[in-house]
């Protein structure tokens, strides 16, 4: 898991939890504790954001559908 939204894909696709990949490496490099402790803020901010921009206020009503696309694709 890269962010917020990946988070969001992952549980629509019925996951039951997640991990997360580079982003925590990162802020441990960069600030340590406190830089892990950001990156994990920001990630949660971001996956409050696609919760609520896809309609949803919790993370269990999340379901496969909200994965499918609004309109025509393609050509």
């Amino acid at each position: 898991m890269r962010g917020g939204a990946d988070v969001f894909k992952a549980l629509a696709l019925g996951a039951r939890a997640v991990l997360l990949g580079r982003p925590y490496v990162y802020g441990l490099g960069l600030d340590g504790q406190a830089g892990v402790e950001h990156v994990i803020r920001c990630l949660l901010a971001e996956f409050d954001l696609t919760l609520a921009l896809s309609g949803h206020a919790r993370p269990g009503t999340v379901t496969r559908s909200d994965l499918e696309a609004g309109g025509a694709v393609g050509p």
